[in-house]
């Protein structure tokens, strides 16, 4: 099968849209198809990937890959994207990764020329939640993560308690997890936190902990990658995911699981389909019912080792080749 992927973001840019297409298409060609992706990022450097990648390719260019294909596959339409197959018409599949919407929730232009035009491709979600959003039928299929860098170490200890890991914007609610924080030292509790990542907001954060008097509690490391990361996340006992907005899925929370933490994340969006029963869950935003879930495990130990004797189970569903088989299965029926 030829597969053309139109991803506009792509390494070198990093995040969780980027990763998931990448793992895809590894597995795509490990599994026996031929695969193109065109991004809109220039190169930095000459990583090897097993596949071509075109980019910023001019209009020419995009129509004749798109006549080369067996099937046009999307992570998220890009309006930018489809105009050439108007001239030749391909099978079309579009992965639903997050909400076709403004961040307040209501739709603009862009979002109702995507509704209206999601109806003539065939659908992918990554989440229940993000079905139930999108206006037109698709197979709910979770995303994966991977499993040949996030593993658990048995020779390190995990020592540290809490763990938060993404970039430090306001809608990760990070401010949210230091008030918690903070009520848990007037109850006596006083665990350490390591904070991974950067951002806009590092400042502003760091002034919070001053603040509310948890300088001493709090660690900011900064960004990790690779080797680092994961020992990092296999030295803590619980990863907190406490996102403010609704999260369409949320990969790090896979990554926390693979390497052996418990997650206490925020319930709405499609968090909890990646937790689990890994972990726990509490309505976003909502300070005094983070803070009761961190008491109850940072007081009952037992109750860890039960979620963690969960994390196999889970993460079977969400290994790379299973979800790229999952995926092929909808190619082939598109075309």
């Amino acid at each position: 099968m030829k597969i053309l992927i139109y991803s506009p973001m792509f390494y070198p840019s990093i995040g969780g849209l980027e990763t998931v297409v990448s793992i895809l298409a590894h597995e795509f060609v490990a599994q026996g198809h031929e695969v193109k992706l065109v991004s809109q990022i220039p190169a930095t450097d000459n990583k090897y990937f097993p596949f071509e990648i075109i980019r910023q390719p001019n209009p020419m260019q995009l129509l004749n890959l798109t006549r080369w294909c067996d099937v046009y596959f999307q992570p998220n339409i890009s309006l930018k994207g489809i105009w050439q197959l108007l001239i030749t018409p391909k099978p079309w599949v579009v992965v639903h990764q997050s909400w076709y919407s403004r961040t307040d929730g209501s739709l603009g232009w862009q979002d109702h020329l995507k509704h209206f035009f999601l109806r003539f491709a065939t659908g992918i979600s990554v989440s229940q939640a993000v079905a139930n959003h999108v206006s037109t039928p698709s197979v709910v299929i979770p995303n994966s993560y991977r499993e040949d860098i996030f593993y658990e170490m048995p020779e390190i200890k995990r020592e540290k308690n809490l763990v938060f890991l993404g970039r430090l914007v306001s809608d990760k609610g990070v401010d949210l997890l230091f008030n918690a924080l903070a009520n848990l030292k007037i109850l006596g509790l006083t665990p350490k936190l390591t904070i991974i990542g950067q951002g806009p907001e590092e400042s502003k954060l760091r002034q919070q902990v001053k603040e509310l008097n948890i300088a001493n509690q709090v660690n900011f490391v900064g960004a990790k990658v690779a080797q680092e990361l994961v020992e990092l996340l296999n030295a803590h006992q619980i990863m907190v995911v406490p996102s403010l907005w609704q999260e369409p899925f949320g990969i790090v929370a896979l990554e926390g699981i693979a390497c052996g933490c418990v997650v206490v994340g925020s319930e709405g969006g499609g968090l909890k389909d990646a937790i689990g029963s890994c972990g726990v869950t509490f309505p976003n935003g909502d300070v005094e019912a983070l803070t009761n879930r961190l008491v109850d495990l940072l007081t009952n130990p037992e109750k860890m080792t039960i979620y963690r004797a969960n994390a196999e189970s889970h993460l079977s569903k969400h290994q790379p080749s299973a979800i790229a088989q999952a995926y092929l299965q909808i190619f082939e029926r598109a075309i």
